[in-house]
């Protein structure tokens, strides 16, 4: 995409010269005489750059330049002048001006500007589209009531920097929660900095949340910065807070009391600024009468407490997660959009998801991969949906025969599975003729291709 510059200054010659130059770089220029036309120029056009003389008739360029801070889009800004003093240099830098080059013009000097400035643009460009693509990225799905509430506790929680604890089953979201929360946050620029508390053993995990001086232990080859002060400024998300020991408890609490810390081996104190966000998956009321949870500690982290709900609590959700994991999984595997028959829904309506969202979403990357349809029926669905599912419960009408069919057709898919739909295998399974198979299939209505 070509670049637009606006050119603004009152010599004619200014303004031929220097669009000739930059048209044969293959900018698309325009060139008005007076900060009033620049002004109009710009509201009424788009401009990406605008190279502005300071002397000029009427309104000069620094005015021009606080009337172009008016408008809702404002382009990169270049000074140009021939007799201008250091302070009206840097009152220009400070009004937004990007690059101030004096005049007569160096083609070069010129033209490295006008790159720089362009250059940085399209950082601050990639900057917002990144920034956008991440708020989406963490966006919370659902239309049942628990995620309406649940977002509109986000929205109200995130701007402040009250602690926040976070409750729900493995699978539902945790993380995706504490990452919005961070996200919605004036935090967010900053960095957001995760430590799984279950992950890590405990004779490293107070190195990784505080650091270490080099030398402190053994393996301590040289120092290092602990994830307390990585997401200074930021958020610090403790997921399963509940598997950290005592100690490191005690140490946590000192921190979020004082922020501030010493590093293992080290006798230097270090000040921090961080909001932290924990999650557990457990009942930390029980975990105190057991005494594996200091008390102290949960009402810290407790301020607001944030509970994700399982999916199976929240089932209306299901088809809307389903069609996103699909979109999404689709794009990044390069396949062509699929989506679920009314069918493939209703099974995965039934099924109670005991790895929640996180299973779905697994499921889904599997029925993307796997299956070259662009819909998916309910026999390209894995058999344990249908084993985990509560039967669908039969009419008075319903006969033995149809009873029986369903109960087959349930138990080829499964030997299906477990033989990865090698036909050879899994007749022999059934003790059939792979023929009598094929037959026995095509009766049921299952596909011979496990897409």
């Amino acid at each position: 995409m070509s670049r637009s510059i606006l050119i603004v200054d009152d010599e004619p010659g200014i303004r031929s010269s220097l669009g000739s130059i930059l048209r044969e770089e293959g900018y698309n220029v325009e060139a008005v005489a007076s900060g009033e036309e620049c002004v109009d120029a710009v509201r009424n056009g788009h401009f990406d750059l605008v190279l502005l003389d300071v002397w000029l008739p009427k309104m000069d360029g620094l005015a021009t330049i606080e009337r172009l801070l008016e408008l809702d889009s404002t382009p990169m800004v270049i000074m140009i002048s021939g007799h201008a003093s250091i302070e009206t240099a840097v009152r220009a830098t400070k009004l937004g001006a990007f690059d101030f080059i004096e005049k007569p013009l160096a083609l070069e000097k010129t033209m490295l500007a006008v790159k720089n400035a362009l250059e940085n643009l399209r950082l601050e460009e990639e900057n917002r589209r990144l920034r956008a693509e991440l708020e989406r990225s963490y966006h919370i799905l659902g239309d049942s009531v628990p995620m309406k509430a649940l977002r509109q506790l986000i929205a109200l929680t995130a701007p402040t920097n009250s602690r926040v604890l976070i409750y729900g089953e493995s699978g539902t979201g945790k993380e995706l929660v504490a990452r919005a929360l961070h996200a919605q946050s004036p935090r967010s620029s900053r960095a957001f900095v995760e430590v799984n508390c279950a992950a890590i053993p405990e004779e490293l995990i107070e190195s990784e949340l505080f650091g270490h001086s080099k030398g402190s232990f053994t393996g301590a080859t040289e120092n290092k910065v602990g994830k307390f002060q990585k997401a200074d400024g930021g958020t610090l998300f403790l997921d399963e807070v509940g598997d950290m020991s005592l100690k490191t408890q005690a140490k946590v609490l000192r921190v979020l009391e004082e922020q501030r810390f010493e590093p293992v081996g080290s006798n230097e104190p270090v000040r921090v600024d961080v909001r932290v966000i924990a999650a557990t998956n457990k009942r930390l009321e029980e975990e105190i009468s057991r005494g594996t949870f200091r008390e102290d500690l949960f009402y810290r982290l407790n301020v607001i407490p944030v509970s994700v709900p399982p999916l199976r609590e929240r089932t209306e959700d299901i088809p809307i997660l389903a069609a996103h994991f699909l979109e999404e999984y689709s794009a990044a595997y390069g396949r062509r959009p699929k989506e679920l028959s009314p069918a493939a829904v209703s099974v995965l309506l039934r099924y109670p998801w005991p790895g929640n969202v996180r299973e779905l979403k697994n499921v889904i990357e599997r029925l993307v991969i796997m299956s070259p349809q662009e819909t998916i029926e309910p026999h390209h669905l894995p058999p344990e949906l249908f084993r985990g599912a509560p039967k669908e419960p039969q009419s008075v009408a319903a006969t033995l025969q149809e009873a029986r069919s369903a109960y087959e057709r349930e138990f080829i898919l499964r030997k299906l599975e477990e033989n990865q739909w090698n036909m050879t295998r899994t007749a022999a399974a059934l003790g059939l003729e792979r023929s009598h198979l094929y037959r026995k299939m095509k009766t049921l209505g299952i596909s011979a291709d496990p897409a």
